[in-house]
């Protein structure tokens, strides 16, 4: 199957013919392993510091005194500055480089966080946080657009999907380990463990990533320059159904994640910090699935599997409305699966239809990713407090249904555009 006539590609065959031909790190290689074991840290850290907060959700609204819903917040600053730092450091990464950007932005945001352990006062902590979410703008945009432009297209997928991976374990330690720490030591002590752990994997990052072969380095550029090429982005007729499909996933599950606490440890489960940070070794299913499904869309197509992951995700929440705690636990089991198995295509996806500008492309998609968790993530919280766990958990199929028209639409525009081959 060819997929590149698959892909929407809007781009002219001028600009094609002019870019030189790219330096390609093949999967198998030596370069391969380091460039994904170094991802693999970036998406740890970028994920444990920025949801180590979610399971500290309930022992924040204690602490300052909060609502549910304000303690939420805790997660939502820093998501809603993340969307917008992303934005900008995919520009300033056009002209300082992708590796740099990544090392500084990781090591910054974990001192900031380690910080934040020490404040004593709500705003203060809310303020660390969004200053948290702007300094990690500079890692997940890069990562991605750094895949894109090294690793062969035959294994982009599969790297992608080891990325992920990475953002999983982050996502499952920053929310296991700082649930058992907290049970022992107290959140402020966790938070401070974590920060350290993480300044560990960004000094593991950058010994381990190799330099860019194919990124230019770009200077002189302007804010014309970076207005026009998000704007030909947001003119491609199928990026930015991508970047409202991240929207959506992202969006459905950090709203179950963020009040699955206040439910389990409310009657009739009753469940302590502990024992709720158990569901959290559902994120070992994200890390497993996403390089699976990356690998398989490489295989069969990146619609269909996109498509079976987003449906795998609606048949967790489903599963979470039941009322015995085992069919609860399954149901987080199968919408984290399923959310990296989307996610990990989705964002792969990106980087085969944005032929130019990659980090403009792939910060716009992570725009909508980080807003879809600042915005749906909070406001689930109006639907908890009037209709409870039911009415999180029907807004998220909602959510997950306008995914999948979504998705079926991208896919028909790469049957236009290649009618003689299955849309990817």
């Amino acid at each position: 199957m060819n997929r590149a006539t698959q892909d929407v590609n809007p781009s002219s065959a001028p600009e094609l013919q002019a870019a030189p031909a790219p330096v390609w790190i093949e999967r198998g290689t030596r370069e391969y392993l380091r460039v994904s074991l170094a991802l693999f840290l970036a998406g740890f850290a970028t994920f444990s510091l920025l949801y180590c907060v979610q399971p500290l959700l309930p022992a924040l609204a204690q602490t300052f005194a909060v609502s549910p819903a304000q303690s939420a917040l805790a997660l939502s600053v820093s998501t809603a500055c993340l969307a917008v730092s992303i934005v900008l450091a995919g520009a300033l990464s056009e002209g300082l480089g992708r590796r740099k950007l990544m090392f500084i932005s990781m090591a910054l945001a974990a001192v900031c966080n380690l910080v934040a352990s020490y404040l004593p006062h709500w705003h203060a902590l809310l303020a660390a946080r969004a200053l948290e979410g702007i300094l990690l703008g500079g890692v997940p945009a890069v990562a991605m657009a750094y895949l894109s432009e090294e690793i062969d297209p035959k294994g982009l997928g599969f790297a992608m999907g080891l990325y992920v991976g990475g953002t999983a374990l982050g996502g499952m330690l920053g929310r296991v380990g700082m649930s058992a720490m907290t049970e022992f030591w107290g959140w402020r002590h966790a938070l401070a463990a974590l920060s350290v752990l993480d300044l560990l994997a960004a000094l593991g990052f950058v010994w381990l990533l190799p330099n860019s072969r194919n990124f230019v380095k770009k200077s002189g550029l302007g804010a014309r320059h970076h207005l026009q090429a998000w704007g030909r982005h947001l003119q491609h007729p199928g990026l930015p159904l991508l970047f409202l499909i991240a929207f959506g996933l992202m969006g459905v599950f950090v709203s179950i994640y963020n009040y699955a606490g206040f439910f389990l440890s409310a009657p009739p489960y009753g469940l302590n910090q502990l024992q709720i940070s158990y569901v959290f070794y559902a994120y070992l299913f994200g890390m497993v699935a996403s390089p699976i499904a990356g690998g398989l869309a490489d295989k069969l197509g990146r619609g269909p599997v996109l498509i079976a992951g987003t449906l795998i995700m609606a048949a967790g929440v489903v599963l979470t409305m039941f009322q015995p705690l085992a069919v609860i636990v399954l149901g987080i089991v199968l919408l984290t699966a399923g959310f990296f198995v989307s996610h990990s295509v989705a964002s792969s996806w990106v980087g085969r239809l944005a032929t130019q500008a990659k980090g403009h492309a792939s910060s716009l998609y992570l725009w909508g990713y980080y807003m879809g968790s600042s915005v749906l993530g909070a406001g689930a919280g109006w639907f908890w407090s009037r209709w409870g766990w039911t009415g999180v958990g029907q807004v998220a199929l909602l959510v997950l249904a306008l995914v999948v028209v979504l998705v079926l639409r991208v896919q028909w525009l790469g049957k236009q555009a290649a009618p003689a081959t299955p849309a990817s």
